[in-house]
């Protein structure tokens, strides 16, 4: 039997500690040795959960396949684990240090009678990665991180422009994710709204706020989808407080509607996550007569955001982060252009890239005027992602590229990121992909001049768009 004991004590509350060590899923971010970790069966975490890890040990690459024996709130973690090499009993236990955790972790090796002569030789190794990966939880509960400067690599990339496109593949994913820092702040009671979140990334994001016990509200059209997108949410992450609201965000009085109801429900809201969009051809009004990508893809997200300001500021250290897309990079700010009113020359995805142009000037526009509220604002662009929106407007693309598009998880771990992490609280009005700030312009005859960015604000201002 080979036996493993080390401590930590963390500056963290005990809660706070317990929730995110007892979801195994959250390991490789500060274990090295975890390569994968997946909970194979839904609902919340309790005595008989299971989990699946792969993990690189001396003994070689191993998938280990827990099961949680015991579980305390607060106090204690037992898991059996067992794999072709070895079983192994892991303890964790949590108490009160003052105002700190300290957590203790014991571990027993019970290895294959056909291994067991060998035990001796990795029997150091083991303990010294028991301790590496003891230590790199307390770094990762201590949540002291910075926010990281964009990469020369990047940097060099976005520059010769083809390089950092090839970086939105899942390529630029893989690369970005072995630099990540974990995220371990809590979410549990936070209330977050996401728009278009019954497929893709609005779902992906929608279920990782659920799992880590966050209070969810997403928006959607359709009654149908969004009650069983809400059913299946709830399922899988053992998380009852769920809720959706129904609007069509392409049509304002659906919008004024919707910021009405919020409103009167009264609930602050912690995070804002403007994702909902679609890529229209050809060029069609909405019943309002306007013109279907600029309602849904900037005047919707305008309208709404600034309605639910008072309920951003009701919360403590709000974020709002709008969702654009890569192929603004292609798009000069155009206000004369946005209502895409010559239908002849009219393109899908160049109205869909002005849109988001347009959404990330709006985005630093709120970052610097809403900084005394206290209110964080963001842009991410999420790659390029294989999801239900790829694969039905750009069936041409989805086929050449479907092999090195990211998953809808990948695409939405900046969002993930951006709505919980601690260090990306401390910044305002930036465009991220990969958890890295990004340029927002790669060629220099996209860049807007300061009478164009004040020529969209006093257009949104105008049209009401904006509010008081």
């Amino acid at each position: 039997m080979t036996t493993l004991h080390e401590t930590v004590e963390v500056n963290r509350p005990i809660g706070e500690v317990f929730d995110y060590v007892s979801d195994l899923t959250a390991k490789p971010e500060w274990c090295t040795t975890v390569l994968t970790a997946h909970k194979l069966k839904p609902g919340a975490i309790a005595v008989g959960t299971e989990f699946e890890l792969v993990s690189a040990l001396p003994v070689g690459r191993v998938a280990i396949r827990y099961r949680v024996v015991d579980l305390k709130p607060n106090k204690l973690i037992v898991l059996a684990g067992r794999s072709k090499f070895f079983d192994v009993r892991e303890e964790i236990s949590l108490s009160p240090s003052g105002n700190r955790t300290l957590l203790s972790y014991r571990a027993a090796f019970d290895f294959k009678p056909l291994l067991k002569p060998f035990v001796s030789l990795v029997q150091s190794r083991l303990q010294k990665m028991g301790r590496e990966s003891v230590a790199g939880l307390g770094v990762a509960l201590e949540d002291n991180f910075p926010v990281k400067a964009t990469s020369k690599f990047n940097q060099h990339a976005d520059k010769m422009v083809l390089p950092g496109l090839t970086l939105f593949s899942r390529l630029g994913y893989t690369l970005g994710s072995k630099h990540f820092n974990p995220i371990s702040a809590s979410v549990r009671g936070k209330h977050m709204v996401v728009t278009g979140a019954t497929a893709g990334i609005g779902y992906a994001c929608a279920k990782e706020f659920a799992r880590r016990g966050a209070q969810v509200t997403i928006i959607a059209r359709n009654e149908g989808k969004a009650s069983a997108t809400v059913a299946e949410l709830e399922l899988e992450t053992g998380n009852s407080d769920i809720r959706y609201e129904l609007a069509d965000l392409s049509l304002m009085a659906d919008v004024d509607k919707l910021i009405a109801l919020l409103l009167h429900r009264g609930k602050p809201i912690d995070v804002l996550v403007n994702n909902a969009g679609a890529l229209f051809n050809p060029r069609s009004l909405t019943q309002e007569g306007l013109e279907q990508s600029h309602a849904l893809l900037l005047l919707s997200p305008c309208r709404l955001t600034e309605g639910l300001k008072p309920l951003l500021m009701e919360a403590s250290a709000a974020r709002v982060i709008n969702v654009v897309s890569g192929g603004m990079y292609s798009q000069k700010l155009d206000v004369d252009a946005l209502q895409n009113n010559d239908g002849e020359k009219y393109s899908g995805s160049v109205a869909y890239a002005r849109e988001k142009r347009a959404l990330m000037v709006l985005t630093q526009e709120w970052a610097q005027n809403w900084a005394s509220d206290g209110i964080v604002v963001n842009a991410m662009h999420p790659g390029w992602a294989d999801t239900p929106g790829v694969q039905n407007a750009l069936p041409v693309f989805r086929k050449l590229t479907k092999y090195i598009l990211r998953s809808a998880l990948e695409g939405a771990d900046t969002i993930v990121w951006l709505a919980i992490a601690t260090e990306s609280g401390k910044i305002s009005g930036k465009l991220f992909l990969d958890r890295e700030v990004r340029s927002t312009h790669l060629l220099k005859r996209t860049r807007e001049s300061e009478r164009e960015r004040r020529q969209l604000i006093d257009y949104l201002t105008e049209s009401s768009m904006m509010g008081a």
